[in-house]
């Protein structure tokens, strides 16, 4: 196997005394999606904030590409090519697609104005690796659909250089066609050999989406298993119940 794009090694949080992650190990590799699954508190959101940087762990250490990284706040995360897009995908609803792409790191004119052409030509050249079908390039962000918006968060992402992505249930509250414009763009980024973190409640999606799933419970890790490997029931068994499925023991 290659080197892991990302170690999670024995991480550990506690909130006035509560083990909201209790020494969970996990590792992502170069083009894999690893769905994390969990019921509301198992643990799961939890451990990615670390990896994200929103939270400082007790205990424990984070390996990229086998060095090890320090990541104590948001902008370390970035610096290690971390990204997260989170459900409410944080757009602003009254600009367009390259307006987004940029928003808080735009570019200008030597003359110090915006350099809107400059930013719609890298939007459409990103947008064209991602999903060639994007057109709507003039359009403010509120007029899109939720693929339409799902693609505008992860271009942004791409743009600057994401190596690891978490995303938080991208396909909640999509139409069948949507969903299927994210899996083609999941399959795109692990094409171009990224690592994706899949927090997600849905088994049917990350059955669809995901090469492994590792599944927590009140904080611990159950276990992590091939999603070809095991039935939905197995994945819920172990969701429920905090056991391995017998095949994957």
């Amino acid at each position: 196997m290659s080197t892991p794009l990302v170690e999670l090694r024995n991480m550990s949080i506690s909130f006035g005394g509560i083990k909201a992650v209790d020494d969970v190990s996990i590792d992502l590799f170069p083009g894999e999606v690893v769905g994390l699954l969990g019921h509301n508190g198992a643990g799961k959101s939890t451990l990615i904030k670390i990896l994200s940087g929103a939270y400082r762990r007790d205990r424990g250490h984070i390996f990229i590409n086998g060095e090890e990284a320090h990541i104590s706040n948001p902008r370390d995360a970035k610096n290690f090519g971390i990204e997260t897009i989170y459900q409410t995908l944080a757009l602003a609803d009254n600009v367009d697609a390259a307006a987004n792409l940029y928003l808080g790191r735009e570019l200008r004119t030597r003359w110090g104005t915006l350099d809107d052409a400059a930013m719609e030509a890298e939007a459409r050249k990103v947008m064209g690796r991602l999903n060639p079908n994007f057109k709507r390039f003039k359009e403010p962000a509120k007029s899109l659909s939720g693929g339409q918006r799902q693609s505008v968060a992860i271009a942004r992402a791409v743009l600057f250089n994401a190596k690891i992505l978490i995303m938080d249930e991208p396909t909640a509250a999509l139409g069948p066609q949507e969903t299927q414009m994210v899996a083609e763009l999941i399959h795109e980024l692990k094409r171009q050999g990224l690592g994706i973190f899949l927090i997600d409640h849905d088994i049917h999606a990350v059955k669809a989406l995901c090469d492994r799933a590792a599944v927590m419970k009140n904080g611990q890790l159950v276990g992590v298993v091939k999603v070809d490997d095991v039935t939905e029931d197995d994945l819920l068994g172990m969701i429920i119940l905090g056991k391995q499925p017998d095949k994957a023991a």
